[in-house]
């Protein structure tokens, strides 16, 4: 299509041109038009549709008003009639649908397309204001059932992945659900989300481990009824395989019709990846959504929590916990870094797909035994536990305890409904205890969190248990942050020579009145490490400025007492998300560039490069780097992403680590 623009001097201006493939005359291409001719050849030329089938600029009346759409295709049989209406002028989803819906309403066209020349969409309108999401539309040989009746395996959903073909992601899916059924389904969104994903992902995990079956958690043309008998089905036998965090007589509560639209929304998303990150993301916009930011928690960006658990580095015989754990951030992506360690010792490729398959012992053991969480929101909890249970086989180590009251702990451990459900991991967590009988300190190795910001603790009960709940004088404060109590409670779950990283309102390492946490900490610890994040990383919940905090519990062996040491420093420069909250890609004009390696007489030297990323057409430098799963990569500068970035703050602490011999960064630690 480039080599067919032409330029024209128009009023002393060069302008580009187009010859239009159906009006056979030169257009000026806009923006929008360039969008209309390249689909136009993917019409004719991928698909099959003759030209003249196929109009531009249709007239499509509402009463007196006539609206143009863009491309109109008629029917095979009745040249009449309306097959597929495609949409191109509005840039944005919402508008763009609403336009289209107009359109197929108005001529009974049972198939839309709406793209913006970045992302795309497919629709069949089954009903007036009932549009379904497909994975693509007929070609000109085929009918709309054959797209409809096909039958998918898990390699089908790897292939034609929605968020890689159609560069959606699954926060953009539900929010489309949102607007267009849930909204007024009179149902808890949450909910009824939640046991969509939670069966998915069970029918996702059945195939990655049976190649040959076929999915179950896709609309094969049948009636809405039988549909949502077979979804109903599929998340009894989910609930069986991951007990603990649905009801066994919860179920689906939308109505066969609604959640008809939502399956096929969902349907072509390959939610597993080699991580869970997909899915992570549209957890974590729910749960902000329904609870979380009201009680000051905000989740910590996926990429922020991969620096820590680089940075600390957890090794396969160390136990770990977070004990503000949202939707578990920090335990999943721990379980992925030691995972990918005993991969690497078995002598074992880490494949697309291995979150859904059967995992080495090791990799299931270490989940069962030395991972866990706790978090004081019970949703939070339900989901959490979901993505541990993925991970762990059917085992998780996630408690629904709030974490600064430990000494009420016993009301929920004694109470026999919280036993159904938590009796393994809460038995695991007993022998951590230091002493036998009290739930206030622990053996951990590796403590990471994210706890809330927001709200103050009041309750005297409380504060009594806490060095940090009075102040200098030794009188008991009438308030004290939450979050400067759960530094002190997260040291409890430490044990000596263990390692911690927690992230802190940046006030918390500058103000005056926050003499006495500092001296707290560096008391009880070696701070190793103060990382500043950008103020755009947790918006739009907050703008709050934070620095995530690295130390080591003092140790004889481990981590000898000393009076003065170096502290690694650094401050992220990269924002990775823009004033709005909106994640900033990486793109191929941000990689480094080609540098050139001089010629040396009589030698046949070259320069390899192992990213790969050096042999790119210049053409393409606008492109956006996508990771091995053709997934966009945040641009940030906290860690060198597989080999596609430079090397940023992990890997210079790393080196750090290394001059300062410290004990986890020693030759041969596990």
């Amino acid at each position: 299509m480039e080599q067919s623009v032409i330029v024209k001097s128009v009023c002393g201006k060069n302008v580009p041109y187009i010859k239009c493939l159906v009006r056979a005359k030169e257009i000026k291409l806009t923006p929008e038009e360039a969008i209309r001719q390249l689909y136009l050849r993917i019409l004719h030329e991928d698909y099959g549709y003759p030209l003249d089938r196929i109009e531009l600029e249709y007239g499509v009346s509402f009463g007196r008003e006539k609206k143009r759409a863009d491309i109109v295709i008629f029917d095979k049989q009745d040249s009449r009639a309306i097959y597929i209406i495609v949409e191109v002028k509005k840039p944005k989803l919402k508008d763009g649908k609403e336009q289209l819906k107009s359109y197929c309403n108005a001529t009974g066209a049972p198939i839309g397309v709406w793209s913006n020349g970045d992302s795309i969409s497919y629709y069949h309108r089954k009903a007036p204001n009932f549009f379904e999401d497909i994975s693509e539309i007929p070609k000109a040989t085929q009918k709309l059932s054959d797209i409809l009746t096909e039958r998918w395996t898990i390699k089908d959903l790897v292939a034609k992945d929605k968020l890689v073909n159609e560069r959606k992601s699954l926060k953009d899916l539900i929010l489309e659900m949102e607007d267009e059924v849930l909204a007024n389904a009179g149902v808890d969104v949450f909910e009824e989300l939640f046991k969509l994903i939670f069966t998915k992902l069970f029918d996702e995990m059945s195939s990655g481990r049976a190649k040959s079956r076929h999915l179950e958690f896709r609309n094969y043309g049948g009636t809405d009824t039988e549909l949502k008998e077979n979804i109903q089905t599929l998340f009894n036998d989910a609930k069986k395989k991951w007990e603990g965090v649905f009801s066994s007589d919860s179920k689906i509560q939308l109505t066969p019709s609604h959640l008809s639209i939502c399956v096929s929304s969902l349907q072509d998303v390959k939610l597993f990846n080699s991580n869970l990150d997909v899915v992570d993301e549209a957890f974590e916009y729910l749960i902000n959504k329904s609870s979380k930011g009201e009680k000051g928690q905000y989740f910590t960006p996926r990429y922020v929590i991969d620096m820590a658990v680089r940075m600390l580095d957890p090794g396969e015989e160390e136990t770990i916990i977070d004990t503000a754990a949202g939707s578990c951030g920090f335990p999943v992506h721990t379980i992925f870094h030691v995972w990918e360690k005993i991969l690497r010792d078995e002598g074992m490729e880490k494949s697309h797909l291995f979150t859904s398959e059967k995992k080495p012992v090791r990799c299931e053991d270490y989940v069962n035994e030395k991972v866990f969480a706790i978090d004081f929101d019970e949703r939070a909890v339900r989901v959490a536990r979901t993505l541990n249970l993925i991970a762990g086989d059917g085992q998780t180590n996630v408690l629904h305890l709030n974490t600064l009251d430990w000494e009420r702990w016993s009301d929920k451990t004694g109470d026999e409904e919280w036993i159904d459900t938590y009796h393994q991991g809460w038995k695991r967590l007993k022998k951590l205890r230091t002493e036998k009988n009290s739930d206030r300190d622990f053996n951990f190795d590796i403590v990471m969190a994210n706890p809330p910001f927001a709200g103050d603790i009041k309750e005297s009960r409380i504060l009594s248990k806490y060095d940090l709940g009075k102040k200098a004088n030794g009188k008991y404060q009438s308030k004290v942050g939450r979050d400067l109590l759960f530094i002190e409670r997260n040291l409890d779950f430490l044990k000596p020579g263990g390692r911690m990283a927690v992230v802190l309102p940046q006030g918390r390492f500058n103000n005056s009145s926050d003499k006495q946490l500092r001296e707290y900490i560096a008391e009880k610890c070696r701070i190793l490490a103060v990382v500043g994040l950008h103020g755009n990383v947790f918006k739009p919940h907050t703008g709050t400025k934070t620095s995530v905090l690295f130390v080591q519990k003092w140790h004889d062996k481990l981590c000898p007492r000393k009076d003065d040491y170096p502290i690694f420093f650094a401050t992220m420069q990269e924002s990775s998300k823009d004033n709005s909250g909106e994640k900033i890609f990486l793109k191929k004009k941000d990689l480094p560039p080609v540098i050139e390696a001089p010629a040396i007489e009589g030698s046949d030297l070259t320069v390899e490069d192992p990213t790969g990323h050096y042999d790119q057409n210049p053409a393409d430098l606008e492109g956006y780097v996508l990771d091995s799963h053709d997934h966009l990569i945040v641009k940030h500068d906290l860690f060198n992403h597989d080999g596609l970035t430079q090397d940023g703050i992990a890997e210079a602490f790393h080196e750090f680590a290394k001059r300062e011999k410290l004990s986890f960064a020693l030759p041969g630690k596990p």
